[in-house]
């Protein structure tokens, strides 16, 4: 846990504004928080200024990240009342809580996972009781989608990735609570997330969905035996739950074919998968598995199983020995592999992480220039995609007035479909796609478009 910094109060706060940086999964440890702090008797507030207590949960993942959370942290103490309180919480409080409190005073507390953040608990400095963050209840989904988080930690050791230093081995909820969640929820998408998802309940065993523990692999890193894959068993689970389920972050090398077979069939037959680079030896320093040629193989296999999937993937740019022809096969393989989506990272030094003491540091300029080529393949490979839809008849989720989304964008990630305004908010809606601009669709619903052709034929009569 992170360090404390100020001392409480006797009164619980009455209001709250809590600010969410980085990835989906700290927006479910916010929902989470949230529940905890409306069952205090809480009410949120829509900006800093009105609150009796701000959070910030942050994001440490890379250094951009951390800029950011400082940046918002400073903002929030400007913008808080002079007797709110102030807390930090979230990856950079758990990974920095020590130096964090002692380079701001201007925060109350840094609050690693799982602190109690109203600080009307306890006044002793000393003794913060915890509580399970990952179990905590959390109110109905305010939109009509929601991420749920199925298993905290990580159990991989990738050479970039310092998260499994400060989040800890893979821990999967049961099945059980994940399933009281989706249902408490009240949401018609679910997005499935974890930091290594589809080795959801290995640390469970038998415990997860009735199912037998791992199972055991191979030298090329694939499942001998895919009938003991409890993410599976979840999936199917929660799609007869909810309209849509979708899942994020799988790692290449346990998307089995049953796996793929399960995400078609929810109705929702979108791909994220973390590749992070294409170049065997580079992946190897990476402490990654795969190859570009077997990665084509398994987005070949998806699409001949559903043609119409959408893929999406993240790629890291300059890591330590990265060459010109490593680059190179990288630029090949996003020409081939035509994905709907994609993003490009800056390779970012990690303390206490495998490539922190490794060769060949590529300079930042050529990062960047590698990263300005690989965006701008993509971007237009992604404007050619959305492009072809135009014409094309789909199922949108309303998230909000004038906006949704179909299977093929994930929520606050991808591109979105522009609607009329009069679709009702969390509604489903048959529309036609009527143009397209960069990464987002424009559509009509098909009477709209019918009343359309209709004047079109009277005018050309």
């Amino acid at each position: 846990m992170g360090g404390t910094n100020g001392d409480a109060t006797d009164a619980p706060a009455r209001t709250y504004f809590l600010k969410t940086l980085g990835c989906p999964k700290n927006q479910v440890d916010s929902d989470k928080l949230e529940g905890t702090l409306a069952a205090e008797g809480m009410s949120p507030v829509g900006s800093a200024a009105e609150a009796d207590l701000v959070v910030v949960n942050t994001c440490a993942f890379i250094d951009a990240a951390r800029e950011e959370s400082i940046e918002t942290v400073l903002a929030a103490s400007r913008e808080k009342a002079g007797d709110a309180q102030l807390v930090v919480t979230g990856c950079l409080a758990e990974r920095f809580g020590d130096e964090l409190a002692a380079a701001l005073p201007e925060v109350d507390q840094v609050a690693g996972f799982g602190v109690p953040l109203t600080l009307s608990r306890t006044r002793d400095r000393g003794r913060v009781p915890s509580f399970d963050l990952l179990n905590l209840p959390r109110p109905p989904s305010r939109s009509p989608w929601a991420y749920v988080k199925v298993a905290e930690g990580c159990d991989r050791a990738c050479g970039f990735c310092a998260i499994p230093s400060f989040r800890g081995k893979q821990r999967s909820r049961t099945f059980e609570s994940i399933m009281e969640e989706v249902d408490s929820l009240g949401a018609k998408e679910v997005v499935l997330v974890a930091q290594d998802l589809a080795s959801y309940g290995r640390d469970l065993g038998r415990l997860a969905v009735g199912v037998g523990g791992p199972p055991p692999h191979s030298d090329e890193g694939l499942p001998e035996e895919p009938g003991t894959r409890d993410i599976v068993g979840l999936v199917e689970a929660v799609s007869a739950r909810t309209r849509r389920t979708r899942l994020l972050y799988l790692y290449p090398s346990d998307l089995t074919d049953r796996l793929v077979d399960a995400i078609c069939a929810t109705g929702v037959p979108y791909f994220d998968l973390s590749l992070q680079h294409v170049s065997r030896p580079l992946l190897r320093r990476m402490r990654r598995w795969g190859g570009g040629e077997r990665f084509m193989e398994r987005i070949t296999t998806i699409r001949a199983r559903e043609p119409e999937a959408a893929l999406r993937s993240s790629f890291i740019v300059g890591y330590p020995g990265e060459t010109e022809d490593d680059h190179d096969q990288l630029l090949r393989f996003v020409e081939q592999a035509q994905l709907d989506w994609a993003s490009f990272f800056r390779f970012s030094p990690e303390d206490g992480t495998y490539a922190i003491g490794l060769d060949g540091t590529v300079d930042p300029s050529l990062m960047d220039e590698r990263l300005n080529e690989l965006s701008e393949m993509q971007d237009s490979i992604t404007r050619s995609r959305r492009g072809a839809l135009v014409g094309e008849r789909m199922e949108v989720l309303v998230d909000r007035p004038g906006e949704g989304r179909s299977y093929r964008e994930a929520p606050e990630i991808d591109g979105v479909v522009k609607l009329p305004a009069s679709l009702e908010q969390g509604s489903f809606a048959d529309v036609v796609v009527t143009a397209a601009a960069g990464p987002d669709l424009e559509a009509a619903g098909p009477e709209a478009m019918a009343a359309k052709l209709g004047a079109y034929c009277l005018q050309k009569g």
